[in-house]
This record gives C-alpha cells, structure tokens and sequence, in this order.
C-alpha cells in the first residue's frame, strides 16, 4: 500500500501528536479492512480503507477495552479519533503487543499445543462478557459480566445445516449419498446442542494471523483485529481453526477441574445435562460442518486468503482426516453412532 492513499501530510500529524517523528512512520501487512502502520516501535495506527468499514473501528473501540478489563490479552486503544479532522475517516492509535503471529511461525507440536491451551484461557475470560444477565437457575454462569457495547451485533439464528445440507443435493452440488451422511451427522450432533445457547462476546477471528506469540517463549502475547466482534454461541469461536487444534484450545478453554476461572465446564454443565459430556466438540465440529457447506454455495476461489475460507473441500477433507487419525476420546466418542 501506498502511504499517499492516506496522505504524507495526515500521517506526519498523526504521528507528531503521539510523539513520533514522521520518518518513524512505516507500512506493514494489512488486513481486508484497515491500513496499517507502525508508529515507532511501540504503537500501531489503523485507518479504514473505506467508510463501509469505519462501524467495525467503532466497534473495535468498545470491544477492546471492555476485553481488557476482563482480562484478555489484546492491546490498549492509545487514541481513537472519529474527528475526522486528520482525514474523511475515523483512525486508532493502538499499543503493540511484542511477538511475531502465528501463521509466520513454525512451531514444534509440543510449542503449538502450549499456544492453543493459552488461547482458550483467553477465549473463557471473553466470554464472561454476556449482553443479558444470566438466567436465576443458571447458577454455574453467575460469574458472567453483562454489557452493553454499542455497535456490536447480535448474531441471529443461522439457517439449520440440514436445509442447507437439502438445498445442496436440489442444486447438485451433493449426491444423496454424501447429503443422507451429512444429515446423519447433524442428527446426531443436534441432540447435543442448547435449545438456546448463552450468548457471549466472541472474537469472530480467532486464526492464526490474529494471534501474536514470543518466538522465544512462544508465550501468547496477544490477540488482534476485533473488527467481526458480535454477540453469539461461544462455540463458533473455535470454528476457524483446524479442527486438529481444537482439542489444546478446548482443555484450555475448560482448565482443570476446580480451578478458579473454569468457564468452559460450568458453561457445559449449566446449558447440557450431566449425561451429554460431549456438548462442546459437538457444538464445535456443527460449526465447521456448517461453514464448510455454506461456502458450497459460493466456490469462487480467494487466493491469498486465510483459515476458514479455505474451499470447502479441504475444509471437510480435513474435518475427515481428524476422525481417521485417532482424535481425542470425547471427539472419538461422538463419531462412533455416526456410521
């Protein structure tokens, strides 16, 4: 990207009001929504490419205090600045977390479960944050915190995967045999999911490249971009990921039993009875089942994009091989009515 599409004169203000000579003032990577900068070593300047995207900077500026005050690991708003007396667009002034993001890394499997495991703690201090108080007999969700963020979205209902799983036998792009095995699953899966689920604030894009780690320690150092924050099910947070990795995040997720903070367990057992130990890979493996199908109905390629992109067939061709390659026994234990 160029720096005159935001303007050398804008930029050098911006960074003179936090200190910063303009020589100091550099291009990195930049994500679909945002230009991105460094300000110095220590600060990260974010500019909307066009206005469709200013609500998600808004919204970035509510999210990210309200995670820090939970306790997430995620840089500081330094500044956010809807003037637009610099340029026609809103901008953030962020902190920047030390580390390099995960998708640049080439971890040891031994590193990378550490990292996943951290991960989930994270994910179980967001999703303490609830729009609504917990229900009187939800005693095992009482720690949640409710909020009122302007800006973040409520996520609706999605359609049920066997319609869609329905639809794409009508339209060909399934044969019966492979739409009758996915509806199987679903079946089962189904009878593991809450009527209604406590909505939580999620991320939205937990992958990779949203998750800064110490090369050194490879100790989690952040986690970024909080544009497709909403309120929703806290189990499509994991819904990005690999399958594969999954399992790590989840046992981070839920901690070890009677450990203060143990989110994922009391989650479970306030929304599943006692009997459906498997509700969380259940409700998990449903959103990667359904978000492989969905992108059946739009199979345009998007090169250079990332996780769940991905064309559906490796999507459920990797779903495939972590049943085949021995899973962990709550993932095993679900597969096997499932023939």
């Amino acid at each position: 990207m160029e720096d005159d599409e935001n303007g050398q004169e804008a930029l050098a203000a911006i960074a003179a009001r936090h200190r910063i000579p303009a020589g100091e003032v550099r291009p990195i990577p930049s994500g679909v929504a945002n230009h991105v900068y460094l300000l110095g070593d220590h600060m990260v300047l974010r500019i909307p490419r066009t206005e469709a995207f200013v609500a998600d900077l808004v919204k970035e500026a509510a999210v990210i205090p309200a995670a820090r005050r939970a306790g997430v690991l995620t840089p500081e708003v330094i500044t956010f600045d809807d003037t637009r007396s610099e340029m026609n667009v809103p901008y953030m002034v962020l902190g920047r977390a030390p580390g390099v993001d995960l998708a640049q890394l080439e971890l040891s499997e031994t590193a990378t479960q550490k990292v996943l495991h951290q991960v989930g703690r994270e994910l179980a201090k967001l999703h303490r944050l609830s729009p609504t108080a917990p229900p009187a007999t939800a005693t095992a969700t009482a720690t949640a915190t409710t909020m009122v963020l302007p800006g973040v979205p409520v996520d609706r209902a999605a359609e049920d995967p066997r319609s869609l799983v329905a639809r794409l036998l009508a339209y060909g792009h399934l044969d019966a045999s492979a739409a009758r095995w996915l509806t199987e699953w679903f079946d089962r899966l189904s009878e593991h999911l809450p009527a209604e689920p406590q909505q939580t604030l999620v991320h939205g894009d937990i992958a990779p490249q949203n998750l800064l780690v110490s090369p050194g320690t490879t100790d989690l150092t952040g986690i970024v971009d909080w544009g497709d924050a909403q309120w929703a099910d806290p189990a499509t947070e994991f819904a990005k990921f690999p399958l594969s990795a999954v399992p790590a995040m989840l046992d981070g997720y839920r901690g070890q039993p009677g450990e203060p903070g143990d989110l994922g367990d009391r989650m479970e057992t306030a929304e599943e009875p006692p009997a459906r130990t498997h509700a969380w890979e259940a409700r998990v493996l449903w959103h990667h089942l359904h978000w492989a199908l969905g992108r059946l109905m739009d199979p345009v390629p998007r090169p250079g994009e990332l996780h769940w992109t991905a064309p559906p067939a490796s999507r459920l061709l990797s779903i495939l091989r972590f049943f085949a390659a021995a899973p962990p026994a709550p993932w095993s234990a679900l597969a096997q009515p499932v023939r």
